[in-house]
């Protein structure tokens, strides 16, 4: 597959860890000019420092549901590399739980990080996308965007919301050159999940868990393929759909799915803990 990157300009929000990080290495490897997004200035400059001997880098620390501050990204990437040609909008947040047991203000950060955020960053980047002469917005979704998530209603919510307007958008740019698409994983194997193990539902665990670098390199085929959506893995992406075209199915099958994944779960927990023990001997 042609990727045609050289010089070109990619946006990455959540691009200092996890699959923002490893979208920014394959991006670089491909030679495209990188400006990183993230709250945490530290962890941008180590990425940062990182790719700078393979490609330019630029960073922005900064919240991304700040909608002024998401102006000033594309003003300073026209500025230090002349262009925008690629807006990748991973940057998400995920607070879990059952509704009820959520603060109000969690539930607003759910839905101004995962959907106002990169609703707002796609409309800033039409702009410079058809100054450019086409580009393309991949915004990373969920499967718990396709098919509802109990303990992650507002979560599935947003994710729901992302994909439908991706493919709404899509259909407004079509025949500008401006390619929208939407990459839809299910589990990855980063400290989004892991890190807070204990509070992630067990039905989660039931779906092969893919790598971020896995993520990583769907994101960049769909900047260079004709797809919409790519859902990761395939099979589950195909459980999805039918669990929503089908509600009785999805109920139906609920209890063995959060079995298996409570199974997978305490043996991604033992793991943890040996390895945690090893790295204290």
């Amino acid at each position: 597959m042609d990727y045609n990157l050289k010089d070109k300009t990619v946006i990455i929000t959540g691009g200092s860890e996890g699959v923002g990080a490893a979208a920014a290495r394959i991006f670089a490897k491909h030679g495209a000019n990188l400006m990183l997004v993230a709250r945490r200035k530290r962890n941008l400059e180590k990425i940062a420092e990182e790719l700078r001997s393979k490609t330019r880098v630029e960073i922005v620390a900064m919240d991304v549901s700040d909608a002024d501050a998401c102006a000033n990204i594309y003003k300073k990437a026209e500025f230090e590399f002349g262009s925008v040609d690629v807006l990748i909008n991973n940057a998400g947040y995920h607070e879990r739980g059952p509704v009820e047991s959520i603060s109000a203000q969690d539930l607003a950060a759910m839905i101004d990080v995962n959907l106002k955020a990169p609703i707002c960053l796609c409309k800033l980047a039409i702009k410079y996308l058809k100054e450019a002469g086409g580009g393309a917005i991949i915004n990373v979704a969920s499967l718990a965007g396709r098919t509802p998530v109990p303990g992650a209603a507002t979560y599935s919510a947003t994710k729901f919301g992302l994909r439908a307007f991706t493919f709404a958008l899509g259909e407004e740019l079509r025949g500008t050159n401006i390619k929208l698409a939407a990459v839809s994983p299910g589990p990855i194997d980063t400290g989004f999940i892991m890190s807070n193990i204990d509070v992630v539902t067990d039905i989660t665990f039931s779906q092969p868990m893919s790598t971020a670098d896995e993520v990583a390199q769907e994101i960049l085929n769909l900047v260079a393929n004709s797809k919409r959506e790519r859902s990761m893995p395939p099979i589950s992406g195909f459980l999805t759909t039918m669990m929503y075209l089908f509600p009785w199915l999805g109920r139906a099958t609920m209890p063995l799915l959060i079995r298996k994944g409570r199974s997978v779960k305490r043996k991604l927990k033992a793991q943890m803990r040996q390895a945690e023990e090893e790295q204290g001997a």
